[in-house]
């Protein structure tokens, strides 16, 4: 089987109408980083049912995947934050014990060395306070962003919502977590990134 480009995931689901098989391939380019996305909003346990949810729903729809979009990825992001929103409960859970202890499990394995730990737990611990007070609306943009590393247009295109919707969403959420933080900016940006597993 002849596959399309690489960069053309309308022409996979196109190729998949015909041959259900060619679907793998969006799997393979994407599953990864929908589950290390889902792993950052729910913890493991739950990224591994969200992200095979979040291809069975995608395969199950792909007839009405907008052709005229050459990516996929805004799509399935879309996708992955209605199933971990239907999670909304388990994730504020989670943010509200973060906030308490300071302990971030799925960040804790990413953060080196005991000086940066400690440092990290704090700032996630806020940090988590304040992406648990956000709606689900503004934390869905901020994460899209900050996590899975969406433009404006991706995650609007993923939460079928205007460009200007997903600016305000941002703004309004990243006030909330700058207050939260000490209103520091460069303490939001480096709490995400390290929550992120950049740090």
């Amino acid at each position: 089987m002849t596959g399309p480009p690489r960069d053309d995931d309308a022409a996979v689901i196109v190729q998949s109408l015909e041959q259900p098989e060619a679907f793998a391939l969006l799997y393979d380019r994407y599953a990864a980083d929908i589950h290390r996305y889902a792993a950052r909003r729910l913890g493991e346990g739950a990224a591994e049912d969200i992200t095979a949810d979040t291809f069975l729903t995608a395969f199950r729809s792909r007839a009405r995947f907008d052709t005229g979009r050459a990516s996929a990825r805004p799509w399935l992001y879309g996708i992955a934050a209605n199933l971990i929103g239907r999670h909304r409960r388990t994730e504020i859970r989670a943010l509200r014990a973060l906030a308490r202890t300071g302990v971030d499990p799925v960040a804790e394995s990413w953060t080196d060395g005991a000086d940066q730990r400690v440092t990290a737990q704090a700032a996630h611990g806020r940090l988590a306070g304040a992406l648990a007070t956000l709606s689900a609306g503004d934390r869905h943009v901020l994460l899209l962003i900050a996590w899975a590393d969406l433009s404006y247009q991706e995650v609007a295109d993923a939460l079928a919502l205007p460009v200007g919707t997903v600016r305000s969403r941002l703004n309004r959420a990243r006030r909330t977590v700058r207050r939260a933080m000490g209103a520091d900016p460069t303490v939001v940006t480096e709490s995400l990134e390290v929550a992120h597993g950049q740090g």
